[in-house]
């Protein structure tokens, strides 16, 4: 009987532990871990988690980890597993330090008996751990017990190590203030994906988020802005004083530990962001004595540019403000780094404070610029005695950088390139591929975003390090940081959504060795990891399915061919022609799309019968101008030229998105534009399309006049439009249609006047699209 026994459980088919529950071999295909390991081996068979499990443990700090996973199965599961220093003979789960191997790696060895654990630090159990979590069944992130769920993880043996020591998110919560709660929530997936810096935006112009036991109306008055949530942030206007200010919020010194102790428990660590000298207008409200004109301002409650208001650097007062307040911020973080900004400072005021100058004079300063460079090394030498390191925005890299700083490049690499080239550590954070406030898909469906275009895909192409560095320059770079700026991220759901999936695959180039990185191969993995991340309620976007269109004009044979495609590649792309509706039945599209007709076109992703992502919605009219002979006066500007002369009659339509190719613009320019019908035919409209996006500088046309000719030498007036200029902080499109009675024309002429009402005689952008003639 005992040899039969045996042999059930030895034989050909396996069992797990001998309890009659057969082995599961899993398949590559199954292996769902984001980031991906450095070294990996799948193996056959599985181990099995049971209520009998058990933890084995060195120490209280490892204990604390394996608490991590165990209040996962608690929740998912009903039980947790004990935790002993004892090894049982098997079943168990079991932590082992080994000082041999690199302060954030881990070794994990998975057969059908045991689980080992071996790291060199707190971080490499915890990580090793979110590996084991997400070899589980994603049901393991369930809030309520997950039904009948097999809790196996695959035989296999991984090496794994991160190939950038920085790996960091910046979450604003100046511009809008998010709770404890959600902070909280934020370290968790931080630590999920293996990332390691949540650097907390805690001071703008907008909120002041701390509480300064010192100076006790940073938080009383300088936490809290005019509710104008209702008006768009760059159309916002300046409060009154006296105005009741009701929207904002801060934590508590109490809040702050909590949510330090919170990080350090899974791995990360907290950089806290004081701005200085400027974005401070929080501050200045609450104490107007620390700028140099003293003047009483309240706290804004949207965008303002540029910023004046800013610290005053020529008295002993500021810097004895500044240096209590960050002895109160080095008690709360244990940070090594404490981020001082730098950025975006306009100096004007600077020019003309007699205590500005008279520093300027007593230090031999060569101007504003060294001023700045003052302030940042006087503040570097403070954190310095102090045992911390200052990091800041790449600005403070004008006038000279301070001896120890380490630079944070978001203006693009040119920053860091040159920080590393000094000596310096850098971490890079370029708003080309790291900037999460902006748009992940078309602005046209995508919910409000500060500008620019970050799809999924380009967040993967991102690298810290340039070929262009040499050895030592690499060296000093630290890794690589995603920032969420929060002017347009007013709620929790919106913040996920811009965070997410875009977090995930900034966490494996940050993470994984080079080699191991391939867009097709993580497009599958983050596919599956989707429906994971809606078991942990994350409102994830699905922008990476939708589809877009490139569109080829053949303006000699006036026809259309337009390409279809999406993020994920081998997605199945249907689409629909006319008044065709799209169904799961739809046309497939294999091949570019040919139209010599206006036509509307709607196409989608499908999977399994549904729709993933958005639906395109796109109209392509064939008007009496497409292809005509255009010419401009004056010439668009060389950095937006669209697709060149036959922009405005390519029957293309550009997005909200101003860098999408579609469009021609003029700074500070009235544009005269005419183009030749090639022979006379009846008119009855003509549209202009125009974009306005004030925040970026675009504005409509205040006033567009038609003209006609049939020799093209007198033009006659046939129609004009004014539009009085109105305060707009959405990015808006729109086509402007100047109707006449049917005449007939060879040539038409517009003039487009442009808004010229800016303070200081500055000038604005003007975009143009399309000329529809019809």
């Amino acid at each position: 009987m005992k040899l039969a026994q045996a042999l059930l459980c030895f034989g050909i088919v396996l069992f797990s532990a001998c309890s009659g529950k057969a082995q599961k071999n899993f398949s590559k295909e199954e292996i769902v871990l984001i980031p991906e390991p450095k070294e990996m081996k799948l193996e056959k068979g599985n181990f099995r988690f049971t209520e009998t499990t058990r933890f084995v443990v060195e120490n209280e700090r490892q204990k604390e980890i394996a608490g991590l996973l165990n209040s996962k199965f608690k929740s998912a599961a009903g039980w947790e597993m004990e935790v002993s220093e004892e090894v049982p003979e098997s079943n168990f789960i079991q932590f082992t330090a080994n000082t041999n191997i690199e302060k954030e790696a881990y070794r994990l060895r998975v057969d059908g008996e045991k689980v080992l654990l071996e790291a060199a630090s707190a971080s490499g159990f915890i990580y090793g751990l979110e590996s084991i979590r997400q070899l589980l069944p994603k049901e393991i992130e369930s809030e309520g017990k997950a039904g009948n769920t097999e809790w196996l993880i695959p035989q296999i043996q991984i090496n794994d190590a991160p190939r950038y020591e920085w790996r960091g998110l910046m979450l604003d919560v100046s511009r809008h203030f998010f709770e404890k709660e959600y902070v909280l929530k934020v370290i968790d997936r931080l630590a999920f994906l293996k990332m390691n810096n949540l650097h907390l935006h805690l001071v703008d112009d907008q909120g002041w988020r701390i509480e300064i036991k010192e100076y006790p109306k940073l938080t009383e008055v300088g936490a809290f802005r005019v509710d104008q949530e209702d008006k768009a942030w760059n159309s916002r206007p300046v409060p009154e004083k006296g105005e009741k200010a009701t929207y904002g919020g801060f934590y508590t010194q109490e809040e702050i530990k909590e949510i330090v102790g919170y990080a350090h428990k899974r791995g990360v660590n907290v950089v806290p962001e004081i701005e200085m000298p400027a974005h401070v207008m929080s501050a200045i409200a609450a104490y107007p004595e620390l700028s140099c004109n003293e003047s009483e301002i309240m706290v804004p409650s949207g965008g303002v540019w540029p910023i004046t208001e800013i610290y005053c650097p020529g008295k002993e007062s500021t810097f004895e403000f500044l240096e209590n307040i960050l002895l109160e911020v080095m008690e709360l973080f244990p940070s090594k780094y404490i981020h001082v900004g730098g950025d975006e400072a306009t100096r004007t005021n600077w020019e003309s404070c007699p205590d500005c100058q008279r520093r300027i004079k007593e230090e031999d300063l060569a101007g504003t610029d060294e001023l700045q460079s003052y302030f940042m090394k006087r503040i570097e030498k403070f954190l310095n005695e102090n045992g911390r390191t200052l990091i800041g925005w790449d600005e403070i890299l004008e006038g000279g950088l301070p001896e120890e700083a380490a630079v944070m490049s978001w203006r693009g690499i040119k920053g860091g390139w040159e920080a590393s080239k000094e000596g310096h550590d850098v971490v890079m954070s370029p708003g080309s591929h790291v900037y999460f406030d902006h748009y992940q898909g078309s602005p046209d469906s995508e919910p409000k975003a500060f500008g620019g275009y970050t799809p999924l895909s380009k967040v993967y192409q991102f690298d810290p390090v340039v070929d262009s560095m040499s050895v030592a320059q690499k060296e000093h770079i630290l890794g690589g940081q995603a920032n969420l700026w929060s002017e347009y991220i007013p709620t929790n759901a919106h913040s996920e959504y811009m965070m997410f999936p875009r977090l995930v695959a900034l966490s494996e180039v940050l993470w994984s060795p080079d080699e191991k990185l391939d867009w097709r191969d993580f497009s599958g993995r983050i596919q599956q990891m989707f429906p994971r991340l809606e078991l942990m309620d994350i409102n994830y976007a699905t922008s990476a399915y939708n589809v877009t269109a490139e569109a080829e004009t053949d303006l000699e044979k006036k026809k259309l061919r337009l390409k279809l495609k999406t993020e994920f590649p081998d997605s199945e792309i249907k689409y629909a022609l006319g008044d065709e509706k799209l169904t799961p039945s739809s046309k497939t599209y294999t091949e570019p799309i040919l139209l010599k007709k206006s036509a509307g076109l709607k196409a989608a992703v499908f999977e399994d019968g549904n729709i993933k992502g958005d639906t395109l919605l796109k109209d392509f009219r064939f008007h009496k101008a497409v292809a005509k002979k255009t010419k401009f006066k004056p010439g668009y500007d060389h950095r937006y030229t669209g697709q060149g002369k036959s922009t405005l009659v390519n029957v293309l339509r550009g997005t909200r998105n101003f860098h999408d190719g579609q469009w021609l613009g003029w700074l500070g320019e009235d544009v005269e534009t005419e183009i030749d019908l090639g022979e006379l035919s009846e008119i009855k409209s003509i549209k202009l399309g125009a974009m306005e996006n004030q925040g970026s500088g675009i504005y409509y046309p205040v006033k567009i006049t038609a003209f006609i000719s049939k020799g093209g030498k007198e033009f006659s007036q046939i129609g004009e439009i004014k539009r009085a200029f109105k305060n707009n902080g959405n990015a808006d499109l729109k086509d402007f249609e100047i109707k006449t009675e049917p005449v007939e024309a060879r040539y038409i002429k517009l003039k487009v006047e442009t808004y010229k009402g800016l303070p200081g005689n500055g000038k604005v952008w003007l975009f143009l699209d399309e000329i529809i003639v019809e």
